[in-house]
């Protein structure tokens, strides 16, 4: 394994690829996740010190070490409903509010994006809880349209697989979800296809414009922010408010505020969540 947590100026070399790819950054203090987590993979690259891997990584022209490495860094911690007040006001409020949108505004469809969505759980989640919002009929499930994206390809193929081990189907995800939405065979459950057909992965950098991905009228971007540099956290909400319809909201992790745009988004409390408005 080539050896690198003793040399502060390599670990800076990974920090500045790793901010550079996915805009995560990692201080040298974090010099054990860079061993723990791309040592294998610095070995058997061929590499013969740190500089030449990432000389490897941005010359390799098929990207896949680059993705590897993107893989290996990102975060994908993730969880069915994560964090219960939210869920409970999109059940509640949001979720009804939005069913009304075609007849309001002519739109024939209701967009959601699930960005940094990891594994799939959150769009999933989504999915189901629309389902069974609205199994009265008078909205049809298919109305609402679910992006989910994320920068990893790995996380995202596992997502649109959808297909979940015995642990990960029990993290946050209750007994009637799973007999109504799920298929068991063995260790491993699968989402029903009608739930897996409403939503739509693609691959999606936070770095990059919004704008190939169209409108939407709302956008889950949680748990990822916290993440992020001051001022790359700043152009990122910047994006995410010119892809929302005015009035469309924006929610982000419990540990997580927006308090630098208060020209372009206004906080609302929505039972015991906050949700971000978009202003007109």
């Amino acid at each position: 394994m080539a050896s690198f947590i003793q040399n502060p100026s390599d670990i800076t070399l990974l920090s500045q690829y790793v901010a550079e790819a996915c805009c995560i950054h990692l201080g040298e203090e974090k010099g054990y996740l860079f061993e723990s987590r791309l040592g294998t993979m610095i070995a058997q690259s061929g590499a013969v010190d740190i500089p030449d891997f990432i000389r490897m990584a941005r010359t390799d022209p098929t990207n896949r070490i680059r993705d590897r490495i993107i893989d290996a860094m990102t975060t994908h911690e993730t969880y069915w409903f994560r964090d219960e007040r939210p869920w409970t006001s999109l059940r509640q409020r949001v979720l009804p509010e939005l069913a009304t949108l075609p007849a309001t505004t002519g739109r024939s469809r209701i967009r959601i994006l699930c960005a940094a969505c990891s594994t799939g759980q959150e769009p999933y989640s989504l999915a189901m809880l629309i389902d069974m919002l609205f199994a009265d009929g008078k909205t049809r499930p298919e109305q609402f349209e679910i992006i989910g994206t994320d920068v990893s390809a790995g996380t995202l193929m596992l997502a649109n697989n959808g297909r979940y081990n015995q642990i990960e189907i029990t993290r946050g995800l209750a007994e009637i979800w799973r007999q109504r939405y799920f298929t068991q065979n063995g260790a491993i459950w699968s989402v029903a296809d009608r739930i897996k057909s409403r939503v739509t992965y693609k691959r999606h950098n936070l770095q990059d414009d919004l704008k190939p991905l169209g409108m939407f009228d709302l956008i889950f971007c949680r748990n990822v922010a916290i993440y992020f540099k001051a001022d790359f956290k700043a152009r990122l909400f910047d994006r995410l408010a010119a892809a929302l319809h005015p009035g469309g909201r924006l929610l982000l992790g419990g540990s997580e505020s927006l308090l630098t745009h208060g020209d372009l988004f206004a906080s609302e409390s929505i039972g015991e969540a906050i949700f971000y408005r978009r202003k007109p």
